[in-house]
């Protein structure tokens, strides 16, 4: 890697271990492994102009990707039933701890044709008595009623593309 790269690594896998402590999450602690995953996301990000996940195939199309910007909607879900996610830039306690060994998981995205689905059977639901819509975080779950989404979640810090309308 020339020194640009390098830094810009440094600084992101900075950035990306203070964000992930902030919120209760742990960095891969495999330095060499972690920092070539970082590596791509900064690769994808000038690619695509976002940070998708350099172990899945992005379409380049934004809207497309967005499950699969990092962090991805599956990492929760992952960390809990496996102790990672699937790329494993973010683990669990205990593998941090060295209570479990990393292993590769299953790739839980839904195929493309799923994902409409559920995307129509999501913008269909509907409860007209609230004031206010209920904005979700795709990623981490955090719900909030408000007239638009925050600019960024307080818990895992991704930003406001990454909501939903929960229930309007």
């Amino acid at each position: 890697m020339s020194n640009v790269i390098d830094d810009e690594v440094e600084k992101l896998y900075q950035r990306l271990k203070k964000d992930a402590e902030s919120g209760g999450y742990y960095i891969n602690s495999d330095l060499e492994f972690t920092k070539g995953i970082v590596k791509g996301l900064i690769v994808n990000e000038k690619r695509y102009g976002y940070q998708v996940c350099p172990c899945r195939l992005a379409a380049g199309n934004k809207k497309e990707d967005l499950d699969m910007i990092c962090p991805c909607d599956y990492r929760d879900p992952d960390l809990n039933d496996f102790g990672t996610c699937y790329c494993a830039l973010y683990v669990s306690k205990e593998v941090i701890n060295g209570k479990k060994e990393l292993e590769s998981i299953p790739d839980r995205r839904p195929l493309k044709e799923e994902r409409e689905k559920m995307d129509k059977k999501q913008s269909e639901t509907n409860i007209s008595s609230l004031s206010k819509p209920v904005w979700r975080c795709k990623v981490c779950g955090y719900l909030c009623g408000r007239d638009e989404p925050p600019e960024i979640c307080p818990i895992c810090k991704v930003k406001k593309d990454r909501f939903e309308i929960f229930m309007k």
